[in-house]
């Protein structure tokens, strides 16, 4: 099956503006999480889908695939389905644009969760290091069933009240989805706890639709503010 990547940028956080732009090791971000996903060899195709000329001109000019968005997106996903009814493909991974340390064998373990023909969307999910990860806003738990479908997404801890930091599974916000799968989401309309939670995997499950995660024991270091910048510098240096 041709599987494809498709990597959502955006230059409007809120939390910390133009952040793709952010160079790490003298590299910006959005440039970093293309060259990574490349560098897999996992995808027939890698695009970046862009509203920000800025975006769209960096990845040209290293004669890169782009779309560039015509309209504003909710989310991430929302942006790549745009992109996605105008590109052949069985099988697409949304990689996020701020999460540059991509890892192989994670991914090439959730394209193979499609080996199971009751997979439409899979999502990736490992467990948190430490009671601090837990409670930082920005990493988000989620809670699964006995077949590893998600039941739910938040960012507060959930389970409540657990004490074992093995009860906690924290989520690694990269999706997969069978074609008619992204096109079925892009039809929904922003359902009321996604907007609250502000995560959009919660519109999937509000309408009785399934996420299969895959367990990883891959962590990655996702730039959500000037912290994590530092500390993606700080593992370039290690390695």
């Amino acid at each position: 099956m041709k599987t494809i990547a498709l990597i959502p940028a955006r230059l409007e956080s809120k939390r910390f503006p133009n952040k793709l732009l952010k160079k790490i090791n003298g590299t910006p971000i959005i440039l970093k999480t293309y060259r990574s996903a490349l560098e897999t060899k996992l995808f027939d195709e890698v695009y970046v889908v862009s509203g920000n000329n800025e975006i769209i001109d960096l990845i040209r000019a290293e004669d890169g695939l782009t779309f560039k968005s015509l309209k504003n997106h909710a989310s991430g996903t929302d942006r790549i389905a745009e992109a996605a009814a105008n590109i052949d493909y069985d099988i697409v991974v949304n990689l996020q644009g701020d999460e540059p340390f991509i890892n192989k064998l994670a991914i090439s373990d959730l394209i193979k969760s499609f080996n199971d023909p009751d997979v439409q969307i899979a999502s990736l999910i490992t467990k948190f290091e430490s009671f601090d990860e837990i409670e930082n806003p920005n990493n988000v738990k989620v809670i699964v069933d006995k077949n590893n479908d998600a039941i739910y997404f938040s960012r507060l801890a959930i389970p409540y009240n657990s004490k074992k930091i093995e009860d906690f599974n924290r989520h690694i916000g990269v999706y997969a989805f069978l074609r008619d799968a992204l096109i079925d989401f892009s039809s929904l309309e922003r359902s009321k706890l996604e907007i609250i939670e502000s995560l959009e995997g919660i519109r999937i499950i509000e309408n009785s639709k399934k996420i299969r995660m895959v367990s990883t024991s891959f962590h990655g270091i996702s730039i959500d503010t000037p912290e994590d910048l530092i500390k993606a510098e700080n593992l370039i240096s290690k390695k």
